[in-house]
């Protein structure tokens, strides 16, 4: 598998800090070898729009699409509580 970012996701992944970013590379490792890593908790967060919701850390998530082979990045923001 692969992953590409769409304009949305980079202009929101560059308000972050180094380290939010530093945490999102880890994950997105995790995410290209198996999507069920336990620190990711990968769920569907749509079922009308396929996207899905990923963890990078205890308050961040990343949204995405799976598109062949390719995650397709959608987004990146804080969690709400």
């Amino acid at each position: 598998m692969h992953y590409s970012t769409t304009a949305s996701f980079d202009k929101e992944f560059k308000k972050f800090p180094k380290n939010v970013r530093q945490a999102f590379y880890k994950q997105i490792g995790f995410l290209l070898h198996d999507i069920r890593h336990p620190s990711l908790r990968a769920k569907k967060y749509s079922e009308t729009d396929d996207v899905w919701q990923a963890r990078v850390n205890d308050n961040m998530r990343f949204y995405f699409q799976i598109e062949g082979g390719t995650y397709v990045l959608l987004n990146i923001k804080k969690h709400a509580d």
